[in-house]
């Protein structure tokens, strides 16, 4: 398993650095240049050439990359041009909320999709498996940012007189703070170190920060904020999951041992949870796995349209202002995470399916 792990780790390498390449090259082709969308009508023909040749971009493509697979190397993203900060600080500031954005999306999605799609294969051809397979349809064929608006619209504007209103923006309500649990309890933290970053980087889950802290309020008025958002995110992977959930488990239904273990007179909820559900699993942890890269695709859009500072949103800043290093450093996150989540996912094959260890 540790010669899997390495060989998997070992041809991710190629693929992240393609990505990082592309990544780069792409940034540079969009239409317009940094200097053009910061200043606008100031933006001189003098002032651009001071401001390329300050920033690198006069040198040629190859050796802009060369310089930035030095500094990627040495562990540093570089800064923003729009900030002046460093690409790393603001990474670590703005991912917790893409995680845990995309966790409790996640959580939905697999909440729903596996048992809809477990209930929609039991009852094959019925009214509900019938009623499951168009609201997967309808799931699927939605656009993130259409549904993100009109869930705003209902909830925010429709329901605003009524206890079903949830906030249509932010994180959190204005006056209410999320204190760093560090802070709480009045824990000695230099910043600055690395034991700092990583409090921080976690203090910036509100949701993990408010539970550690016991601070049920803030709790409470995190997970409004988050609902909406996370509900318009995980439309899309909820409906795939269970449209392959269904088929997994319609395919392991008409194996011979499932009606072996019928005649052997097991109860049926026995029979589809403990032997259907395992062996048809495989593939719908597949498809949890590649919905990862779905859910940071969607974040663009869903942290845009509820205004949620995280990832999502800073990139679709970042690219409309032609801020290269955070486009390619965000980028390089996103795209190692992708991978890390997908080589988990093979790993977890190991447990699900013996034979494979076997192999």
């Amino acid at each position: 398993m540790t010669q899997y792990a390495i060989r998997r780790i070992l041809y991710s390498i190629p693929v992240i650095f393609g990505i990082l390449l592309v990544t780069f090259i792409m940034a540079r082709s969009i239409p317009g240049d940094p200097c053009t969308a910061m200043l606008g009508e100031k933006a001189t023909v003098e002032i651009c050439e001071r401001f390329n040749r300050e920033q690198g971009f006069d040198k040629p493509i190859a050796v802009q990359f060369g310089i930035y697979m030095e500094q990627i190397f040495s562990g540093d993203f570089g800064s923003s041009i729009r900030y002046s900060r460093p690409v790393t600080k603001i990474l670590l500031e703005r991912l917790p909320t893409t995680i845990e954005l995309g966790l409790v999306a996640l959580f939905l999605a697999v909440l729903g999709g596996i048992p809809a799609g477990i209930i929609s294969a039991v009852r094959r051809n019925s009214a509900i498996d019938v009623g499951v397979m168009i609201a997967a349809n309808t799931g699927v064929s939605m656009p993130v940012y259409w549904l993100g608006l009109v869930l705003a619209y209902v909830f925010a504007l429709l329901l605003k007189d009524t206890p079903f209103w949830l906030p249509p923006s932010g994180r959190i309500s204005a006056g209410v703070s999320a204190i760093p649990f560090y802070e709480v309890f009045q824990w000695e933290v230099i910043e600055g170190t690395t034991k700092y970053v990583i409090m921080e980087f976690f203090a910036n889950m509100y949701v993990l920060n408010s539970i550690i802290t016991r601070d049920w309020e803030v709790l409470n008025d995190v997970i409004k904020h988050l609902i909406l958002p996370a509900v318009a995110l995980s439309t899309i992977p909820l409906a795939i999951i269970a449209r392959m959930t269904r088929s997994s488990m319609l395919e392991v239904l008409r194996q011979d041992y499932i009606r072996t273990a019928r005649a052997k007179g097991l109860f049926e909820r026995f029979v589809i949870m403990k032997h259907a559900l395992r062996n048809a699993l495989l593939p719908v942890i597949t498809i949890i796995g590649l919905q990862v890269g779905t859910l940071f695709a969607g974040a663009v859009l869903t942290e845009t349209i509820f205004g949620f500072a995280g990832v999502g949103r800073m990139l679709f800043e970042a690219i409309t202002a032609r801020d290269f290093p955070i486009v390619q450093g965000f980028t390089i996150v996103i795209a190692v995470g992708y991978v890390a989540v997908n080589l988990l996912v093979d790993l977890s094959y190991v447990f699900i399916d013996p034979r494979i260890r076997l192999e």
